[in-house]
């Protein structure tokens, strides 16, 4: 938990941060196709996120409210990364799913073969219990949870946000979040996304 200080009529008031587990997070298991830990707990990764959002290591997300926790180096391991590289020999698959039965469906982009890369980075993202309300998607009465998290491959320092996840926002639809992102955003989104894919692992081992 993050402990701060705020001078009030004269006084210090300590106010406490904490972190829950936010029930979209655990879609991210082993066969989801999105990053998982292959040995932790979503309240253990809940519980590492607070302690390092009380040593500070963490930075603004998209919006007020929403931030970007750095995970430790040394639990980097347990967190199994789901991209590959495309190259001329990526062969993907387009399918229309929906991440949430009120939400609508999207066009979901997997490649079919590759090597996962290594995790050089993982991000924590949570969300402050107040944007959550906005479209009453809390799960807890603590001050944030863990919403998603993401390893990042080796090699790539700021893995930009989905475009269809930015329209999600930008657009305010079901299952998104208010927000506006300059032309940068989007051209950087896109060209990461050209570049890289997530493994379909439940069919990268069958013929196509």
């Amino acid at each position: 938990m993050e402990i701060l200080l705020y001078k009030m009529e004269g006084r210090f008031i300590m106010m406490i941060e904490t972190v829950s587990v936010n029930k979209f997070v655990r879609r991210q298991v082993k066969g989801s196709g999105k990053t998982y830990a292959d040995s932790l707990t979503f309240e253990e990764i809940a519980s590492h996120g607070e302690e390092q959002l009380k040593q500070g290591h963490h930075k603004q997300g998209y919006r007020d409210g929403v931030i970007i926790v750095q995970v430790e180096d040394k639990l980097l391991h347990h967190f199994i990364c789901p991209f590959v590289q495309i190259s001329d020999k990526t062969k993907l698959r387009a399918v229309v799913t929906r991440r949430r039965p009120n939400e609508a469906p999207y066009i979901q982009i997997r490649a079919l073969n590759g090597t996962p890369l290594k995790t050089g980075s993982v991000d924590l993202i949570l969300y402050r219990h107040d944007v959550l309300a906005e479209t009453d998607e809390q799960t807890s009465d603590t001050d944030w949870e863990l919403i998603s998290f993401h390893a990042i491959p080796e090699g790539i320092h700021d893995m930009p946000m989905g475009p269809v996840t930015m329209m999600r926002n930008q657009l305010q639809l079901t299952g998104g979040t208010k927000a506006y992102y300059e032309s940068e955003d989007w051209a950087e989104s896109v060209n990461f996304w050209q570049g890289y894919a997530m493994l379909d692992t439940e069919s990268s081992n069958s013929d196509i």
